[in-house]
């Protein structure tokens, strides 16, 4: 009868000792995912300079989209770790511009035609990126997209396979800078993008209609209308927003100030 009590006893013991280890496996699993859940990095932030020029701002990095309009046009910024061009012309790809800036340490992204033209201070800090390769930097990953014209009459401006445009994936969050680009099938194919730059301007890129229709083909969560200064017309983004929302008002138009020195 004792040994029977004692083993009872025992196993009793081992039970709650083994439930005890168990509960205070499950407080430490969930106190690390707590702390893992606070440490997440916030959304992106970003600044618009002009057109095409943008800061963007995640988890320490500094990166800088096509910057041209001389340093004078990121006064009181924070100084780029990287920088990311989408093409060669003069409102994307601006050596006098980078020249200025403090590029001590910085990488420069951009595509082969991009470096083919730059002296050899710029050159030996690019690293290039071919239209679908995707490459991981500094805890983000970034997809080059490509870009080009459709019209007979614009295919010049921007040959496919020159140009990138670009998915950052910054966490969980997904966004796409679309570069020089008509509405074109890559575009439309997107997936999850969360906040999506799409420029329209012509005669170089697509009007607000073709813009809008590619726009409720991917469905971003967020679209930023930018890059809409045309020649000689400055694009309707107010079109833009109502034939967006009027297509899916699910989807959010944002419109930022692109055009500071403008009154459009």
């Amino acid at each position: 009868m004792k040994k029977n009590i004692f083993l009872i006893t025992s196993v009793l013991l081992i039970i709650l000792v083994s439930c005890k280890e168990k509960e205070k496996k499950q407080e430490e699993t969930a106190k690390v995912e707590t702390e893992m859940e606070v440490k997440a990095p916030s959304p992106a932030e970003i600044t618009p300079i002009e057109h095409a020029t943008a800061i963007i701002e995640w988890d320490g990095n500094t990166i800088y989209m096509d910057p041209v309009g001389g340093i004078a046009a990121f006064e009181g910024q924070p100084s780029p770790d990287m920088i990311f061009i989408t093409d060669v012309h003069g409102d994307h790809f601006n050596p006098e511009t980078l020249n200025e800036l403090d590029l001590e340490g910085v990488q420069i992204i951009a595509p082969d035609a991009v470096k083919l033209q730059m002296e050899e201070n710029l050159s030996s800090k690019t690293t290039t990126i071919k239209n679908g390769e995707t490459k991981e930097i500094s805890g983000f990953s970034v997809k080059a997209i490509p870009m080009y014209n459709l019209r007979e009459e614009a295919k010049d401006f921007h040959v496919k396979g020159r140009g990138n445009g670009y998915v950052f994936t910054f966490g969980d969050e997904r966004i796409y800078f679309s570069g020089d680009t008509e509405d074109i099938p890559e575009m439309r194919a997107l997936e999850n993008i969360d906040k999506a730059f799409v420029c329209m301007n012509l005669p170089y890129t697509m009007t607000v209609e073709s813009a809008a229709d590619a726009v409720l083909e991917f469905k971003p969560k967020q679209v930023y209308p930018y890059h809409f200064r045309g020649r000689p017309e400055v694009s309707d983004v107010e079109k833009f927003k109502t034939l967006v929302n009027e297509g899916d008002s699910n989807i959010e138009v944002v419109q930022l100030d692109w055009y500071p020195n403008e009154d459009y």
